[in-house]
This record gives C-alpha cells, sequence and structure tokens, in this order.
C-alpha cells in the first residue's frame, strides 16, 4: 500500500528567526510532490521537518496517520527515507557497501545483513541502474552516477515515502532528467509517495503530479502543475515576470520569465 505523508501547521524556525509560519502540505500517496519557491521560502526546512531532523516549534508530521514525533528512530527509518541535498563523498567505499548503509533500520541485533536485506540492496540497485559498477568505488564516480547511488541508498530502506532535497544541483542536463524520471518511475511502478524540492519550474511542471509553492514560510498554491504554475502565481512567489505557455509537445505548462523594460533599457 502507498503510504501517506501530511503535515499540519508546521512552524519551524532557526536563530535568525522564523521559516514555516503555519504550513499545510499534504504529499499526493504513491505519486511526486514537488516543492517550489525562491530562496529562504521554507522549502529544505520543510523537508528536513518531514524527516525529523529538524524539530518544529508546533504541528504534527504523521505517516500513514501515526505522529512521526512518536516514533523510535529505526521505526520512522523504516517508514520514511530522506536524502539532503549533498553528502560526503566516503572513501574506500564501494557502491554496494554504501547501499547497504540503507539497511540500517532493518538489521538485527548483531548488525549482519540477512536474505532480505540483500535482496533489498539488489533491488535498490537494479532499479537505479547502478548494479553494473557495485563494485566500484564511490569517490570514483561521475556526479551523475554518484546521485543515483546515494538514491539507491535510500531505496534500500524500503519506505513507502521518499523525499529528495535538490536532487538534481549540480548534475548536467542528461543526469538531471535520469534522476527526476527515475522519482517518476518509482511513484508509477512503485508505489512510492515522491517528495521533491526542485527550483526549476519546468522540471516540477514535467515530472510532479502536485506542486506546492511556498513564499515567505507559507503555502502560495498547491495542485496540479497546469493549476498552480500561472503568471500571476509565479509573479507573486518570485518577484518576477514570467509568461506561461504550453509546451508544444507534452502541453505542459513552460515557464518563461522575462525583464520589465526600465528607463536605462529604453
Amino acid at each position: 500500500m502507498p503510504s501517506t505523508l501530511v503535515a499540519e501547521q508546521i512552524h519551524a524556525s532557526y536563530n535568525s528567526g522564523s521559516v514555516l509560519d503555519g504550513v499545510n502540505a499534504a504529499f499526493l500517496t504513491g505519486g511526486v510532490t514537488v516543492l517550489v519557491g525562491p530562496n529562504g521560502s521554507g522549502k529544505s526546512t520543510l523537508l528536513r521537518t518531514l524527516a525529523r531532523l529538524h524539530a518544529p516549534d508546533a504541528g504534527v508530521v504523521t505517516v500513514d496517520g501515526v505522529d512521526t514525533a512518536e516514533l523510535r528512530g529505526r521505526d520512522l527509518a523504516r517508514r520514511l527515507a530522506f536524502l539532503p541535498q549533498s553528502s560526503p563523498v566516503p572513501a574506500g567505499i564501494t557502491v554496494r557497501e554504501l547501499v547497504e548503509h540503507g539497511r540500517y533500520a532493518h538489521r538485527g541485533a548483531i548488525g549482519r545483513l540477512r536474505e532480505a536485506d540483500r535482496d533489498a540492496v539488489s533491488w535498490a540497485l537494479e532499479v537505479t541502474g547502478t548494479a553494473a559498477f557495485a563494485d566500484r568505488h564511490v569517490d570514483g564516480l561521475s556526479g551523475g552516477e554518484r546521485q543515483r547511488v546515494w538514491v539507491a541508498m535510500v531505496l534500500a530502506q524500503q519506505t513507502g515515502v521518499l523525499l529528495l532535497d535538490e536532487p538534481t544541483t549540480y548534475l548536467d542536463l542528461r543526469y538531471q532528467v535520469e534522476i527526476l524520471g527515475l522519482a517518476r518511475s518509482l511513484a508509477d511502478e512503485h508505489g512510492i509517495t515522491v517528495g521533491l524540492v526542485l527550483h526549476d519550474l519546468n522540471q516540477a511542471a514535467a515530472y510532479a503530479d502536485r506542486i506546492i509553492v511556498l513564499a515567505e514560510g507559507s503555502v502560495l498554491a498547491v495542485g496540479d502543475p497546469r493549476t498552480v504554475l500561472t503568471s500571476a502565481t509565479i509573479e507573486t512567489a518570485f518577484g518576477l515576470p514570467v509568461h506561461v505557455v504550453a509546451h508544444p509537445l507534452t502541453g505542459h505548462p513552460t515557464c518563461l520569465p522575462y525583464a520589465r523594460a526600465t528607463a536605462s533599457t529604453l
């Protein structure tokens, strides 16, 4: 069964001040939900709060109706997996060894891999296309290969919810498309509830079932790409005029930003 992930009235802050102000967010069960918004709008903070890496000042996060604050760490790791924006590259560790770390919440008392663990690792390697270089060292991989390995590691947790914070950062266009295509297939073919933070609005339009627009720590708009990605909403969120047209092949909304003429440019 696909898992549900819901945030209700989340308030979160850092020493510098409030970041999230009463955010409600429901991630589409068995689908792809993308968080977009300008820098500082609270996207990554919301994802970290959902993953219980940042404690909210108020509000509740539930997975399948269970308050995550009431779950032990290992129990939460069996329900929800989170991949941050960047992770240090471990030296001297192979792809398979790194992916095996994703089984930490499932291992027995003595920590050895059981048959079910090895099956989960093999599945994660296959579905991410990393099985072919499973015995190579992670620090010798390209950026795109390495990112797929990190995704394989969190997939090995075998959770119903997968959260990825800016998974396409620093990747070239080919690897961006591969990672987003993988996220799409995880929802479509495996029923995983996927949440992503993306900066590229056109990629969000192409891969999301639901888009949540954050601005100044609040939810500005929620819905499918055609409903949410309007010129008015984008200009309100980003302070930039945008012309939105239908993609000639897919029909997805395509955002074309432009700058208004000023006295200096006339």
